[in-house]
């Protein structure tokens, strides 16, 4: 009956009234059906903001060391096929269509959610394809996100800030909970908050866990054009900076590390294979500077942490006359605290609308920016390709144009640019 990625999509959408629904009952009920096992090194990358930067460490690095790795992650820009990827490939259509048959096999009467459908079906994946190892993105919280049906070996929390606080709570230190909710008794757990919140602290000294904190038992020091990383194994110096642009960068690498020195036994990789990695490593929309004039950066920030670290990055780079801001996120993100850190950063605001039932209008940004002093007037655009389009259209080449706010954001950019994700 659906034959195609896209019938299949628009099926499993269908299957829970809910777009999110946490928990893990549904999820662990279709595990057991299919009879889903590990065979492989497991990391789970939990975090508010950098995971899919320290998961494109970790894939480049252990695919530059010869191994075969699957990487789950979420949302998509263009295509769901970048969501399940296998030696840093998207997979065809063929495989998924297979795997969404299986879960929906396997699940009866059971609903699913979109997100949850996807797990299973990218475990289906990997299992097929027999990796040594397997990478798996937390896409909310982690206590009761579906990849949590898994085992880990590693689990990683990157950072802990507010978002998603409709799910997870208003403070840090709820959020913390929720976030250490991956770790298990026994088994390494790297965090890469420099000021954790306690309830991260204490979940993970109750379980047991083997919970490695930056700044304690590993961390970095910027050497002149390289840095140094530090951690139980040792030192490795005069390393270059990864190919990912930002400050923040070099804490996300030294939790890849970090993750990588606790699986050495399981998963051993050379000092050549971690060089060549952070050398090699993209990925598309975390401050992504695309080649040519004007400058276009590329941002997916879309909650307050986020949209410090890139005003940070802005502040970092050349002197641009302006800077343009396409500017489109979902209605129930803090708004007004992502503007903050980038009021005086952005000279030409351009409002765009996203599409769904969760975006902001142009018009609501508006009155956020308004109210957050920022001068009128204002225009609205429909879309964030027609804000681009405006953009190319009015500045001059040596302004800085950035795209920002949502995945949503980026995506319609990359398509009004005719430009794939990388």
């Amino acid at each position: 009956m659906h034959r195609t990625l896209d019938d299949w999509l628009a099926h499993i959408e269908r299957q829970h009234g809910q777009t999110i629904a946490l928990g893990l009952d549904r999820v662990r009920s279709v595990k057991a059906a299919l009879g889903q096992s590990q065979s492989c090194p497991v990391i789970l990358v939990g975090g508010t903001n950098g995971k899919g930067s320290t998961c494109a460490m970790l894939e480049r690095i252990l695919l530059c060391a010869g191994y075969r790795v699957g990487l789950y992650t979420s949302p998509h820009f263009l295509r769901y096929n970048e969501r399940v990827r296998i030696d840093a490939r998207p997979v065809a259509d063929a495989p998924l269509c297979e795997a969404f048959a299986r879960v929906d096999a396997a699940r009866g009467d059971t609903p699913l959610t979109y997100f949850e459908f996807g797990t299973l079906a990218a475990w289906e994946v990997f299992a097929a394809a027999r990796l040594d190892a397997v990478i798996l993105e937390v896409g909310l919280g982690g206590r009761l996100d579906a990849v949590n049906i898994y085992e880990p070996d590693c689990a990683i929390v990157t950072t802990v800030d507010l978002d998603h606080m409709v799910y997870l709570g208003d403070t840090r230190e709820a959020i913390g909970f929720e976030k250490a909710g991956i770790f298990r008794p026994g088994r390494a757990a790297v965090c890469g908050d420099p000021e954790p919140p306690r309830s991260l602290l204490e979940h993970g000294a109750a379980l047991g866990a083997d919970l490695q904190l930056i700044g304690r038992d590993f961390g970095y020091r910027r050497q002149e054009q390289q840095w140094q990383y530090w951690g139980r194994a040792g030192k490795r110096s005069g390393l270059a900076h990864p190919a990912l642009r930002g400050a923040n960068q070099l804490g996300n690498a030294s939790v890849a590390l970090a993750c990588l020195d606790a699986l050495r036994e399981a998963l051993p990789v050379a000092m050549q294979d971690i060089r060549r990695g952070l050398a090699e490593v993209e990925l598309t929309g975390r401050f992504q500077v695309l080649p040519g004039r004007p400058t276009i950066v590329l941002d997916v920030a879309h909650n307050p942490q986020a949209a410090r670290v890139l005003a940070g990055n802005l502040g970092d780079m050349a002197f641009h006359p302006e800077t343009w801001g396409v500017f489109g996120m979902l209605h129930d993100k803090d708004i007004a605290a992502v503007i903050e850190p980038l009021r005086n950063r952005i000279t030409r605001w351009l409002p765009c609308s996203l599409e769904g039932p969760r975006a902001a209008s142009a018009e609501e940004l508006i009155q956020a920016l308004t109210a957050a002093g920022v001068a009128g007037p204002l225009p609205a655009f429909p879309t964030p390709g027609a804000a681009m389009s405006h953009a190319l259209e009015q500045a001059g080449e040596n302004d800085r144009i950035v795209a920002f706010g949502s995945f949503l954001t980026v995506a319609d950019v990359l398509r009004t640019l005719k430009r794939d994700v990388l």
